[in-house]
């Protein structure tokens, strides 16, 4: 059975989800977990703590938050499988639609990417 990861981008500093998108995600959660779907996920903290390495050149250097060039982030994560592709994409769809019915004031980005189960060969 496939595996996906999803997540959700939004705006750097926009608050907290107001209570009712919290209560809905219980929701949508407890129901796609009973399913088997939903495997594992949460919400992050802002990037006020976050830890970057970064590899460039052959060289190693850590770059820690805030960043002021940031201006979407990763708020939420999710592990998730599915029968198919297509039910994969109605399920992100259904989530995507409580954030636009219980935070319609902020613009949030729902992906859905199908996690790989490793190349055939390494790349030379």
């Amino acid at each position: 059975m496939p595996r996906f990861m999803g997540f959700v981008r939004m705006e750097e500093g926009v608050g907290m989800p107001p209570k009712a998108l919290f209560e809905a995600m219980d929701e949508y959660i407890g129901k796609q977990s009973a399913n088997g779907v939903f495997l594992d996920g949460g919400g992050l903290y802002g990037t006020e703590d976050a830890v970057n390495f970064i590899s460039r050149k052959g060289e190693v250097s850590r770059v820690d938050g805030p960043y002021a060039e940031a201006k979407e982030v990763v708020g939420g994560w999710a592990i998730m499988q599915y029968d198919s592709m297509e039910a994969a994409v109605a399920d992100q769809k259904e989530f995507a639609q409580l954030h636009a019915k219980h935070w319609p004031e902020v613009t949030v980005i729902s992906t859905l990417r199908q996690i790989s189960t490793g190349p055939e060969e390494p790349g030379d």
